[in-house]
């Protein structure tokens, strides 16, 4: 299926990606339906290698909260969904996270569980819930996730995904992994991948791992060596970025991701 066309730099340029909470950017939800909408729904969480819980440069909040609020009037724009403008950072907590089906969990590369985190979790992904987990890159990264994340699920394991899973064809037809790149990187060496990163085991491949349930449903994405944060942000920095990366990639790759939490 070919990628629905999105507005183009011409019509949106550096101030639509300046001026991002411009209120031509925000929609009015319908009152009595406040709740009854899908929120992009970031969840904050600790950082490790010294950095402090909320502190000046939280990972989690990496390309927050451009992407956020560029990601929700995309998917507002280009599909039937009702959606809720704006940011929306959530505490790691089972009072906030039962409140939404759908969250995203960014910039994991230092990231650090408390154990009643490790646990609430647990329990809202086996109750149903939906986890979508961007921003790292190469062996170390992933050594420092997948700890903690047997902290999560101690008795699973993360299972790679083929191109032939249905989560890659499910609205959009990918016919290889989708892999986006830092605007940066991309603009400078027109390569997809993070340089001077440890790859080594993992090589700089994209790599998608899932979390099953005991139904075999996924309720939990791994974009590993991926950076969707930034194919959102910056999607008006470059043409060539928009139209390869953000609409190419980014946003198709993650209608797919939605379309599959919400019917599974």
């Amino acid at each position: 299926m070919a990628v629905v066309p999105l507005a183009s730099r011409a019509q949106f340029g550096r101030g639509y990606m300046d001026d991002f909470d411009n209120q031509q950017y925000e929609w009015t939800v319908d009152p009595a339906f406040q709740e009854d909408v899908f929120t992009f729904a970031r969840l904050k969480h600790q950082s490790g290698g010294g950095f402090g819980y909320y502190s000046r440069r939280e990972s989690w909040a990496e390309d927050a909260p451009r992407a956020d609020v560029i990601l929700s009037f995309r998917i507002h724009q280009i599909t039937s969904l009702n959606v809720r403008p704006g940011f929306n950072p959530i505490d790691f907590t089972k009072e906030e996270l039962e409140k939404y089906p759908f969250v995203y969990f960014s910039g994991v590369e230092n990231m650090g569980l408390r154990n009643e985190e490790a646990l609430a979790l647990r329990n809202y992904l086996l109750s149903g819930g939906f986890m979508m987990v961007d921003n790292f890159w190469g062996d170390a990264a992933w050594r420092n996730f997948a700890n903690e994340l047997k902290r999560v699920f101690p008795d699973r394991e993360p299972k790679e995904l083929s191109i032939d899973d249905p989560i890659f064809h499910i609205v959009y037809d990918f016919k290889t992994k989708p892999q986006m790149p830092t605007a940066g990187v991309y603009e400078r060496f027109g390569i997809f991948y993070d340089p001077n990163r440890d790859y080594g085991v993992m090589t700089h491949a994209p790599h998608y791992f899932a979390m099953y349930d005991d139904k075999g449903r996924i309720m939990m994405i791994i974009c590993h060596n991926n950076h969707y944060g930034d194919g959102w942000e910056h999607e008006g920095d470059d043409a060539t970025y928009f139209h390869v990366i953000s609409e190419g990639m980014a946003y198709p790759m993650f209608i797919n991701i939605l379309v599959y939490a919400m019917t599974h």
